[in-house]
């Protein structure tokens, strides 16, 4: 699923202050970053129905290095997925919770808000 409504793609920050929102936020980019791009993720379980899904926040640099603390990215359009063990994470043709989504635009929102963009 596509947040194409809430604005965030295209928007550029720098990225020390996107990593801070995001870790305040509880999102998480561990290893998910090369010199050009970077991925945040925010897990969702549902431990009554054994489900897990996965918002993922994308960039790439525009400026600079990524983890440079002085690099600048640029956002690319939030997805929503559900994760399928052993094959990954589907973001397609999926009907994921309402409760879900509702997190998700709130997280969202509150990433645009915190960075002013």
């Amino acid at each position: 699923m596509k947040f194409e409504s809430i604005g965030l793609a295209d928007k550029e920050a720098k990225f020390s202050n996107v990593e801070h929102v995001m870790a305040e936020l509880g999102f998480i980019h561990a290893g998910q970053w090369d010199y050009e791009r970077v991925t945040f993720d925010y897990k969702f379980e549902d431990l009554v129905k054994n489900e897990i899904y996965y918002l993922r926040v994308q960039a790439y640099a525009t400026k600079g290095e990524i983890p440079s603390s002085s690099a600048q990215i640029k956002f690319l359009i939030p997805i929503l997925g559900k994760y399928y063990y052993p094959h990954g994470v589907e973001y397609e043709g999926e009907e994921f919770p309402k409760n879900i989504v509702d997190k998700s635009t709130q997280k969202l929102q509150a990433i645009k808000d915190k960075l002013a963009i």
